[in-house]
Formats: structure tokens, sequence, C-alpha cells
């Protein structure tokens, strides 16, 4: 097993035009995905957030210090050829959306669930046209076949992007309602975090803190908040 990592070889990063966009160069040579595919993102702000990731290297390259660039590349190589199947899998969250699922008790924990979720369910309903069905308890609860329509052609109307953002929003959160409210400008992301976080925050108040359940939920909230960066950065 090789030790070897690739080290930052150029002296400065610049965002240029491109055809379909913006790209960016490391001394006059243009920044690729992995997979060798020429790296075009739709705005100058994500160019520019990029090209401000390859400038911070020191040494060493760590991808991981490079939420927008990894994105960015997400969206070139894994979502573009399968637009379809990552709306279905992120509309799909409407079945069985976090907001929809409540406690049996004790009675406090169901009033903050009703307090910070009723009102994205009113919002989804009016907002949207596609009210969801909220229960108690785990037990799957069908929704109406009309509002998941709806969602679904809400999800659809994203490009490529705009959908790697969306899938950290989603896929971190368990909520695509809460997602959604987001991205139409009604939440934003610190609140909606907070607002996905309503049973975690109970049980910690009750319980108490867990030094490594703290660290992975630091993680996942800092992973929520670049996938929402990087939404904005799409239509920016």
């Amino acid at each position: 097993m090789s030790d070897w990592a690739a080290k930052r070889f150029w002296d400065a990063a610049s965002v240029e035009t491109a055809t379909g966009g913006f790209t960016v160069h490391l001394d006059g040579r243009p920044v690729r995905t992995p997979g060798k595919s020429p790296l075009i993102v739709p705005t100058h702000a994500m160019a520019a957030g990029i090209a401000a990731e390859w400038d911070a290297q020191d040494g060493v390259i760590d991808p991981n210090s490079m939420p927008i660039t990894r994105a960015a590349n997400s969206a070139i190589e894994k979502v573009a050829p399968q637009m379809d199947a990552v709306v279905t899998e992120l509309s799909g969250y409407g079945k069985s959306d976090l907001i929809c699922y409540r406690a049996t008790g004790p009675d406090a924990l169901i009033e903050q669930q009703a307090a910070a979720w009723d009102p994205w369910l009113a919002w989804v309903a009016n907002a949207l046209d596609a009210p969801l069905v909220a229960t108690q308890g785990v037990m799957p609860v069908a929704q109406p076949a009309p509002s998941l329509r709806r969602l679904r052609a809400e999800v659809a109307k994203l490009d490529h992007f705009q959908l790697a953002g969306f899938h950290d929003l989603v896929a971190i959160s368990g909520s695509l309602v809460l997602s959604l409210a987001v991205t139409h400008g009604k939440l934003d992301a610190d609140t909606a975090w907070d607002l996905s976080r309503v049973d975690e925050v109970w049980q910690i108040s009750q319980w108490g803190a867990d030094e490594e359940a703290a660290a992975h939920a630091a993680l996942k909230r800092q992973g929520f908040l670049n996938g929402a960066r990087f939404f904005e950065l799409s239509v920016t």
C-alpha cells in the first residue's frame, strides 16, 4: 500500500470563463474532475469558491477541506449521468419524511415536535400543494399520491448541480420538506438543521451528551451546511 499523496504543484488558482459556464485554472491549466472530465460549473461564485479551496491547500492536498470541489465533481460525474434515479431517490423521502413521524410520548416531546414541525407541514401543503400525513409511532403511513407526484415534480426542476447540494440536505437531515424549505428560501440552513434534530436534542436533555455522538453530529451538521452552501452557489 502506497503512502503517496498529491502535493501542491501550482502557485495560483484563477477563475476563467468556459463554454457553458466557468472553470478554474491552476497556473493556466484547467482543473478536471477525477474522471478527467472538464470541471465546468454554472456560476462565477461557485468557480471562485473552488479556486479558493485550491489556493488554501498547503503541502499535501486534502480533499476533505474542499467540499465545493468535491460536490462539483459529484454533480458532473455521478448526478448528471443518472438524473432520473437521483430525483426518484430524493423525492422518495416524501413517503417517510422525518417530520411526519411523531413520538407517542412523553407529552413534552410531542409538544416540541408539533411546535417545530407542524408549521412546515402547513407550508408544504399550502406553498407546494403537497399535504402530508403525520402519524405517531414508527409504522409506515401512506402519503397522498398527488402530494408525492407534486414533490417529485418539484425536485425534478433542479439541475445536476442543484441536485448535488440538495442530495446532502435531504440525505443528512432525513427530511424532504425541511430541505425544500431551505432551497425555497423559507428556512436558513442552521435553523433547518436544528429542526431536524428535535429528537436527538430531547434525548441529550434526558440522558446527557455522548462525546462520540456529538462529534458525529458535528460532522453531519457541517455536511448539511456544505450542501446548503453548494446549492446556493449553484444559483447565485
